[in-house]
């Protein structure tokens, strides 16, 4: 027989809590789960395997309506196959599409680290002991707006 789960060991295990599994029940992502003689749920692998898809979902951006309407798809069974793929390729082009822009970001962000190393560095450099930097960088970040970037600040 196949080991059935409590809903407090998938919570334990998906990170999810157990208030989110019965949301994900009511509004059918997840299939009536199946119940013990007491009435508590009783979750199958197959269960934690499609829960573990739904958090990848989810946490890849996609929204609760979409969920829904993978989990019709799959509902279909092989019909929805073609229906389930062009989905999940859709999904795949946001996904890459985001990353890219968040490259984009990444490479702003690792040039003003960079940017300020500098400045740090060469503060040192020309600093004494009870003297304010003379660096021709100190000023960089109230001076010189032209070199900054729209909507990411001079700072």
């Amino acid at each position: 027989m196949e080991e059935e789960l409590t809903i407090q060991e998938v919570a334990a295990r998906t990170g999810l809590s157990v208030h989110t599994l019965r949301y994900y029940e009511r509004i059918g992502l997840l299939s009536a789960v199946s119940r013990a003689t007491s009435g508590h749920r009783r979750y199958t692998a197959d269960d934690l395997t499609w829960i573990t898809f739904l958090q990848c979902l989810r946490a890849t951006g996609m929204s609760i309506q979409q969920m829904l309407a993978f989990a019709e798809l799959r509902r279909q069974g092989d019909p929805g196959v073609p229906g389930r793929l062009a989905f999940l390729e859709a999904h795949q082009q946001q996904l890459l599409e985001h990353m890219r822009e968040l490259e984009g970001y990444l490479a702003v962000i690792e040039k003003k680290i960079q940017r300020y190393r500098i400045i740090l560095a060469d503060e040192k450099k020309d600093t004494t002991p009870g003297q304010v930097p003379t660096s021709p960088h100190f000023s960089l970040t109230t001076q010189r707006k032209e070199e900054s970037v729209p909507f990411y600040g001079t700072h």
